[in-house]
């Protein structure tokens, strides 16, 4: 048995009142069997006419959005659950590139044949919701109990490249061995410079799931490093066996971080593998992957910040002007794991205390205190206020009220305000 939200069995009876068969397909099967829990459940279904008539009977349940009618997927949002229901299909290569394939959705397809197109065996095993069994045409079940990546058809699937790099984060994510005939189909493709196809975004799609769904993305890291495939990360690919060895060490350490934020976990992950890289190989490496400016951003940040061992209250309020020190310790504690982890605890106790854990200060002096001053609004405002926060960041102001002190001798020394 499968385990999947039995709310949907309303969707699978409808289905099968009009003569349709919904199989369950792809990694929510996989998962269950594997006792994971998955938010994603891909449908098939079987024996309908048309993509009309699909579309028909499931909007009975809510907005039916198609992605695609040439891709036959329709998307439904149905009691809080994202389901992807699609027809069956065949996918044939007539062009190079990720969009070069004819799609020939045809509803008469058995599921053997319909699933040949897909990458692992692993992920070609279907649950027939109405009969209630297992469909497993390529032997995937036992691939998972002997914990083996193997593919399903050679063919297709030298017809798209991304599918090496979704070997690299499986074998990783589920701590797999690789079958020694895909190993040689990976390791021929990349010589074959196929990858190079691939747009950044669908490389960069698969290592987001290495690094952020592998309890050791190293792992993946060393079996991308054995089929020649590090030349499109580098420059890891120039460092020596040490260095690199150092880097996923660390990488798995920050992996195990307890980070609830994704977006946060994969730049502390992404700034881990750049630790060793200067600035200009950090931009260069984020580049290559992401058009993303905030990424790019965050890790050049926290890859410049340095870390000290002993800091003033005041070192520490200017550092809360360049990174979020929350963020910034976690990183310096795996960068650092020699350190006494009872030092970071403490320091960030003490950035608790001063209320900058997650942002920097806030300013005692704002534009509406020096307009209580009778100055009119001009551009000294700026070089004023800036003025006023660093003597605050210099601890020479404490509070409010020695910050309007201040504020009326800054603008009487610099004959801004006539007494």
């Amino acid at each position: 048995m499968v385990d999947y939200p039995k709310k949907l069995d309303q969707i699978f009876q409808k289905l099968q009142q009009n003569g349709a068969t919904p199989i369950i397909v792809g990694g929510f099967v996989r998962d269950s069997i594997l006792k994971i829990a998955s938010k994603d459940i891909d449908m098939e279904v079987y024996g309908i006419k048309s993509f009309e008539s699909l579309e028909s009977i499931l909007s009975e349940f809510g907005d039916v959005n198609s992605v695609g009618k040439s891709f036959g997927v329709s998307k439904l949002n149905y009691a809080g659950l994202d389901l992807d229901f699609s027809l069956p299909r065949k996918d044939n290569k007539i062009s190079s590139g990720h969009k070069g394939f004819d799609v020939e959705i045809d509803p008469t397809l058995d599921f053997k044949t319909a699933s040949s197109r897909r990458d692992f065996t692993i992920n070609a095993i279907g649950y027939d919701t109405i009969k209630k069994i297992v469909i497993d045409p390529f032997n995937g079940v036992k691939d998972l109990e002997k914990k083996i990546l193997r593919v399903v058809d050679k063919e297709k699937f030298i017809e798209d490249p991304l599918r090496v790099l979704r070997a690299v984060q499986f074998y990783a994510r589920f701590n797999l061995r690789i079958d020694s005939k895909l190993f040689t189909l990976c390791e021929d493709m990349v010589k074959k410079n196929l990858l190079d196809e691939l747009p950044k975004d669908r490389i960069f799609g698969e290592l987001k799931k290495l690094l952020l769904k592998a309890k050791n993305p190293s792992l993946g890291f060393k079996l991308l490093k054995s089929i020649g495939g590090l030349k499109y990360l580098a420059p890891l690919d120039s460092f020596s066996n040490n260095i690199f060895e150092d880097i996923l060490n660390h990488i798995d350490m920050m992996a195990k971080q307890r980070i609830d934020s994704e977006e946060i976990k994969l730049i502390l992950i992404l700034t881990t593998i750049c630790y060793k890289f200067d600035s200009s190989q950090t931009s260069s490496f984020i580049s290559n992957l992401t058009d993303d400016k905030k990424i790019l951003r965050e890790v050049m940040i926290l890859n410049k910040s340095e870390f000290q061992e002993s800091y003033t209250d005041s070192e520490l309020y200017k550092l809360a002007t360049k990174v979020n020190i929350e963020i910034f310790l976690i990183y310096q504690k795996v960068i650092h794991n020699n350190l006494d982890s009872e030092l970071f605890n403490e320091l960030k106790l003490r950035v608790k205390k001063l209320g900058i854990l997650n942002n920097k200060a806030k300013p005692f002096i704002q534009g509406r205190d020096i307009l209580e001053f009778g100055i009119k609004p001009s551009q000294q405002y700026k070089q004023i206020l800036e003025s006023a926060y660093e003597a605050q960041l210099n601890l020479e102001i404490k509070d409010k009220n020695e910050a309007k002190r201040w504020l009326k001798n800054y603008l009487s020394s610099r004959s801004l305000l006539f007494l």
